[in-house]
């Protein structure tokens, strides 16, 4: 028998140091997320943990919802596009190019389907100081991007990117214009919303987008919400409309969730792992839209 202190360590020359570590890089590989779900519980422990802080978490959370999400699911519907006739003159379309603030406008010619291009706000203005006001579409217009309705937001966001254009029409299963979408759509989508110059600043907690849809904010008081749309929620237990659908949901509501009160669907557009910070408010079919005079 070898008097050799050393003859005792294990064959494989692996000492117990290393072998923990080892163990631990191996533990590390078999809990590696198998699903979405997994994969967001993790982020999640981290931001608790404080190893990325909530906006970061946020923002993560909105990358994987738009790889879930398609075009129909957050277009402009084709009724609030702003569009420009290519009957018309700058003196017929520029007050409302000015009013909707927008920098690309649709051009049709008879019908919303019949799409000529699209017209770029700084294009118009450059042809109008030098006293061009009566010129060729084909001279200015770009070529309009059309896309379907079942196209998925992350595969559209890399074709903005990669294509350089900003917006895309978008038709649905007949062919038809039925909206369109931007970048700024799809960034919205993960960053939560994005006010420029442009926005209003002023403190409104109620936005009317269409006839039955409102955009909300989590803030407002439940008496502000029940003078605009005549309900009549307690205020009891809660001051803001975000505590009262928080209720309604009985848990902390991720991004997309949605839940129906009375007359109302709320969609949740935004909140983190604390609060809700902004909701859609949609009337359900046979209710009139609110008087807002």
């Amino acid at each position: 028998m070898s008097d050799d202190p050393t003859s005792s360590q294990p064959s494989n020359g692996d000492s117990p140091k290393s072998r923990s570590w080892l163990d631990r890089m191996l533990n590390g590989f078999s809990n590696e997320p198998k699903s979405r779900e997994e994969l967001l519980d993790i982020i999640k422990g981290a931001a608790e943990n404080k190893v990325v802080d909530q906006e970061a978490l946020s923002i993560i959370e909105g990358a994987l919802d738009v790889a879930n999400l398609q075009v129909r699911e957050i277009m402009i519907p084709r009724s609030q596009m702003v569009l420009i006739k290519d009957s018309e003159t700058p003196a017929d379309f520029l007050p409302k190019v000015i009013e909707s603030g927008h920098s690309r406008f649709p051009v049709i010619g008879e019908s919303s389907d019949d799409v000529k291009g699209i017209l770029l706000a700084k294009d118009l203005l450059h042809l109008i100081l030098q006293g061009q006001e009566n010129f060729d579409w084909n001279t200015v217009l770009r070529t309009a991007n059309i896309i379907p309705e079942s196209k998925r937001l992350n595969i559209l966001l890399k074709e903005f990117r990669e294509k350089r254009y900003h917006m895309a029409l978008v038709i649905d299963e007949y062919g038809g214009i039925s909206g369109l979408v931007t970048i700024e759509d799809i960034l919205e989508e993960i960053v939560g919303e994005i006010e420029d110059e442009t926005d209003e600043e002023d403190e409104d907690f109620i936005r009317r987008v269409s006839e039955t849809d409102y955009i909300l904010k989590a803030l407002t008081p439940i008496e502000d919400f029940n003078d605009f749309f005549h309900t009549q929620f307690s205020d009891v237990e809660f001051d803001t409309i975000g505590g009262l659908i928080t209720q309604a949901f009985g848990h902390m509501p991720s991004r997309n969730e949605t839940v129906d009160m009375e007359k109302f669907t709320f969609r949740v557009l935004y909140s983190d792992s604390r609060q809700i910070h902004l909701v859609r408010a949609t009337l359900k079919s046979d209710t009139p839209p609110a008087n807002e005079s």
